[in-house]
């Protein structure tokens, strides 16, 4: 075995567990990569999270509920009896759990837990204050509804103040203190060609990873002639790559190698391993910092080998259970919407107010989709069957502003009632696009083995696409979709959504 011993053949085995491809070893016996994850991240729910992240949101919770507490004996600071009357349980703990969860859900639809979103400390405060007046109107409301969860006047703005000053300088601390209990990791990367590339840029929006990215490495069959790429030095060659790693400090390895057979340099990475650096697979990593797969370079045996894609029959009745009650609820809450909507609509133009097409749904069988009309009854007179682009002149003037806020969506909650749709899954396509699609970019037809949806991840993560390209883009989505479905995740979508709906971005 090449001189090996047996823990260097075991510690192969572990290279080959870590990277996502077939490798020849053992009289040509196959090994498929299964995808490492460890870029400090935690799976939550479907989604990769920074640990940083997760430290601030249980932080700020504490916070909060200090600052409420804070706030009750600032009150009544001269008449302990009166705190202590206040402070009852279980009615003071349902008041400040009210105020917790309204306060975190302003935080996060305000973007103060997507740590790139945010810039200098003043759109930090700015966000934080914004967050502060939404979760007042929430609470306002809440209150309405529910009286007994009334916070006293004097203690819900005290509470407010203390937040604001508490929140702002615990962030501030909390960055301070991250760069020195978690030291700064050197990551390398093996390849240069579009992995790597897509790597870096993927990296350099995550500073709260604590990543820093020394540089590339030329492998055997991609070579690039130059001190840099893309701003980051080429550091050498794959066979420089021991003495890389120490004079560089190396901590991570990322293997972005497109083309792997008979260029992987696996004693190598062997060596590096077993010496304590982590070595991991680029498809993993662009995965869990994205959320999509990266489908320029996969291997069908990353679909066969690869973790997640689990459908339990338990799973999909519970999803089905709730696309049922999620439609019921939102068609009673905007069934005043959609009859404005409806008039609206035969006011502003000629046609029918409920426009039907064919779309492709589970295992690709064709149904009708149901939606507001939106553009003109002649909008594909002249030119056919064709996406929707930016400022398309075919949207009437009531079309732009449902489209915007996803109104024209609503009566396609009949077909998940009806069962040809599911309230999140991948968006269904027009046959005719579907043709022309599965032609140009594989494995285009797996997004076909669940139901389609009125919302889903691709739709949250990236705007309408009018291409081929964004197809593909928008179909990585859906496979990271696929390979995670799970209860939590729609949950999760169905939040991202409302806040897509709420602010109308993404539109077309």
């Amino acid at each position: 075995m090449l001189g090996f011993g047996n823990s260097a053949y075991a510690g192969m085995m572990d290279i080959c567990a870590a990277l996502d491809s077939d490798v020849e070893v053992n009289h040509g016996r196959q090994i498929a990569f299964i995808p490492h994850r460890s870029l400090l991240m935690v799976q939550i729910f479907s989604q990769f999270v920074s640990r940083k992240t997760i430290l601030l949101t249980v932080l700020e919770t504490f916070l909060i509920t200090l600052a409420v507490v804070a706030g009750a004996k600032l009150r009544f600071w001269n008449d302990p009896s009166e705190f202590s009357a206040y402070c009852q349980f279980p009615d003071f703990l349902l008041q400040v759990l009210a105020l917790v969860i309204a306060l975190q859900l302003s935080f996060y639809y305000g973007n103060l837990y997507n740590r790139h979103s945010l810039g200098r400390r003043y759109e930090e405060a700015i966000s934080v204050a914004q967050s502060l007046g939404t979760a007042s109107v929430l609470l306002g409301l809440l209150y309405w509804l529910w009286p007994a969860l009334l916070i006293g006047r004097g203690v819900f703005f005290l509470s407010l103040a203390l937040i604001a000053i508490l929140v702002l300088t615990s962030r501030m601390l909390l960055d301070r203190a991250w760069r020195f209990a978690v030291p700064t990791e050197n990551l390398l990367i093996l390849g240069t060609h579009n992995l790597g590339v897509t790597v870096a840029q993927e990296l350099r929006q995550r500073s709260d990873l604590n990543l820093k990215l020394a540089g590339f490495v030329n492998s055997q069959h991609e070579r690039v002639i130059g001190p840099d790429l893309d701003g980051v030095p080429i550091l050498g060659e794959v066979g420089d790559l021991e003495r890389i790693a120490s004079e560089q400090k190396i901590s991570r390895i990322v293997v972005a190698m497109e083309e792997r057979r008979g260029g992987l340099p696996t004693r190598e990475l062997v060596t590096l391993r077993v010496s304590g650096i982590h070595v991991e697979d680029a498809h993993s990593i662009i995965s869990s910092l994205s959320g999509r797969v990266w489908l320029e370079t996969i291997r069908p045996s990353w679909f066969v080998f690869s973790s997640g894609f689990h459908r339990s029959k338990l799973t999909l009745a519970l999803k089905r259970l709730m696309d049922l009650l999620i439609s019921c609820i939102v068609v009673v809450l905007t069934a005043p919407i959609m009859a404005v909507v409806a008039v609206a609509i035969r006011l502003d133009s000629k046609g029918p107010v409920i426009y039907r097409q064919s779309r492709v749904g589970l295992r690709g069988r064709p149904f009708d989709v149901l939606k507001f009309r939106s553009m003109r009854t002649d909008a594909e007179a002249l030119r056919g069957a064709q996406w929707a682009t930016q400022e398309d002149p075919r949207i009437t003037r009531v079309g732009r502003f449902i489209r915007k806020y996803r109104l024209d969506e609503l009566p396609q909650l009949v077909n998940v009632l009806c069962g040809e749709m599911s309230f999140v899954g991948p968006r269904p396509e027009r046959p005719i696009f579907v043709e022309e699609l599965r032609k140009h970019i594989p494995f285009y037809d797996e997004r076909h083995s669940v139901r389609p949806g009125i919302t889903g991840w691709a739709q949250v993560q990236y705007s309408y696409s009018d291409s081929i390209l964004g197809s593909q883009r928008k179909l990585e989505y859906d496979l990271f979709y696929l390979k995670n479905l799970s209860i939590f995740f729609d949950c999760a979508i169905v939040l991202k959504t409302a806040q897509i709906v709420l602010t109308g971005t993404g539109s077309r």
